[in-house]
């Protein structure tokens, strides 16, 4: 890679100078992420693998009231950015609106970031590109644009969101090449300007960064309907995220339940109602990002889908970028589903175990319940769960109402590295119990109907989240009895309302605001 652009001073000179002085002297600023300055503490300086405190006085308002003198004006999603530049600032506010708090995040043009996909977005394809925040999407999608404007010689126009792609100011920064650049004034206006895009400028791609919502992924379908190449991020970390996504799944093809007659349901040794794609995928290839030098490609984002919900191992291709620079492509077998499931390499792949072999443990982080009462429930039960302290090998994470009501630090980065977190309405036993049986596979007999179930419960908890983050209703797909129960309770545990609508086989649950 190259070509990293050399503008940091520019947003070293918007910081009061005790502290930017402070900043030049570190010796590598190239792995620099962050700077945050919050009222009565240290400024601290976050890196790619560390986070500092750095040796001088507390930050007062002042040094705050300096920031925001020198940077743009902040919008309605109190975001603010240096003109011409990629860095974008972020701001607190109190309760009275006045600032308190600001985050500098360093922007940078990196070119040859997409090498390893690059025959990819060349294709002529749609690709949707997942990664956990800071992997760097948006810097790729810089990258992609410049690509396929300036060496593809295509018409192509960046849907962009808080100046987030192309930077501050009217004129996009250089990054983006011959590309054109829409600005979309808040982040509830994104589906709006993407149709607009199509609709007004005739573009042979599309560019967009983090479709997030149900009327986004409806646009993004619109556009591709229409024939334009997409290129997008979203939010997950892996196709499964994807597929457990009520209001992404349609990005991959959706998911509906189908009652199969007796003869067909025999022929595929399954139970009658199955899970099957709803329709043809937004997106024709999707690519699971670990960092710029390793990724998970997808080509077939219709067939992969279709295993996973038969149960099938399905194929993808592992590609990285040697100490040479030259790419290596592996063929491997992705065999579990799953909200964390690990990309495969050749390793990893030899030592999953067979039927043959002991089931393997789910790794769950307690914060804030009783480990004494969960290693208990999980004795009686003879659940292969353990629990672990640390959130990065930690599979599931299990918290009280209470605990989840402050939104501490260590909830956040659970929800930012893709956790799924339980949320339990008191810390006894029987909700523990509830709590162990439904993140385990249960049935045994029928691994189809368990990975039914699986789906079934972290839809309902995706949904859940959504309601907490402003969405009013969403309405989940059909279930059986017992599945609907479950999504039920889930609700109910979770200080939600729920209700079941439609009649059997379209029978489905919706969930909504309490109150």
């Amino acid at each position: 890679m190259d070509g990293i652009e050399p503008d940091i001073n520019l947003l070293f000179n918007v910081i009061p100078t005790k502290i930017s002085d402070l900043l030049n002297s570190i010796p590598d600023r190239s792995e620099l992420l962050e700077i945050v300055l919050d009222l009565g503490r240290k400024p601290e300086a976050r890196f790619v693998e560390t986070n500092i405190f750095l040796e001088t006085s507390d930050v007062i308002q002042s040094d705050i009231d300096h920031v925001v003198a020198h940077v743009g004006n902040f919008g309605r999603d109190n975001r603010a950015g240096i003109e011409r530049t990629l860095h974008r600032i972020s701001a607190i506010r109190n309760r009275d609106g006045k600032i308190i708090g600001i985050t500098l995040r360093v922007g940078r043009s990196i070119h040859g970031t997409i090498k390893i996909i690059e025959d990819l977005i060349l294709s002529g394809k749609s690709v949707l590109l997942l990664g956990k925040p800071g992997v760097g999407k948006t810097t790729m999608l810089r990258d992609v644009a410049r690509l396929l404007a300036d060496q593809g010689n295509k018409r192509v126009i960046v849907v962009d969101t808080s100046n987030e792609i192309a930077g501050d100011g009217d004129i996009p920064h250089s990054a983006i090449g011959k590309s054109r650049r829409m600005q979309v004034p808040t982040p509830n206006k994104q589906h709006s300007i993407m149709i607009e895009a199509v609709e007004n400028h005739m573009p042979e791609v599309i560019i967009i960064d983090e479709i997030g919502t149900l009327l986004e992924a409806n646009a993004a379908r619109t556009i591709a309907e229409r024939g334009v190449q997409l290129v997008a991020t979203a939010h997950g970390n892996t196709i499964d995220n994807i597929v457990m996504n009520p209001i992404l799944s349609d990005l991959v093809g959706g998911i509906e339940s189908v009652t199969l007659g007796d003869l067909e349901a025999k022929r595929r040794r399954t139970q009658k109602t199955v899970l099957e794609r709803k329709s043809s995928p937004t997106f024709d290839i999707l690519v699971e990002i670990q960092n710029w030098n390793t990724v998970n490609v997808h080509h077939d984002v219709s067939t992969t889908l279709d295993k996973i919900l038969r149960d099938k191992p399905t194929k993808s291709e592992v590609r990285t970028i040697d100490a040479n620079g030259h790419m290596i492509k592996k063929s491997c077998d992705l065999k579990t589903i799953g909200p964390t499931r690990p990309l495969l390499t050749e390793e990893t792949e030899q030592s999953m175990p067979t039927e043959n072999q002991s089931i393997k443990l789910k790794k769950i982080l307690s914060y804030g319940v009783n480990r004494g009462r969960i290693n208990q429930v999980i004795k009686n039960l003879g659940a292969p769960v353990i629990l672990v302290d640390d959130m990065s090998e930690a599979e599931t994470v299990v918290t009280t109402k209470n605990y989840h009501r402050r939104g501490t630090q260590a909830l956040k980065n659970a929800e930012l590295l893709g956790k799924p977190v339980f949320v339990l309405r008191k810390n006894t036993s029987n909700q523990i119990e509830y709590f162990i049986k439904a993140v385990i596979k249960t049935s045994t007999k029928n691994p189809n109907n368990s990975t039914i179930q699986s789906l079934a419960i972290f839809e309902a908890e995706q949904a859940i989240k959504l309601i907490k983050d402003g969405e009013s209703k969403i309405k989940l797909r059909p279930q059986n009895s017992h599945t609907r129960r479950l999504q039920h309770i889930i609700a109910n545990e979770s200080g939600l309302n729920s209700s079941s609508s439609g009649d059997d086989p379209t029978r489905h649950v919706v969930i909504s605001m309490s109150g």
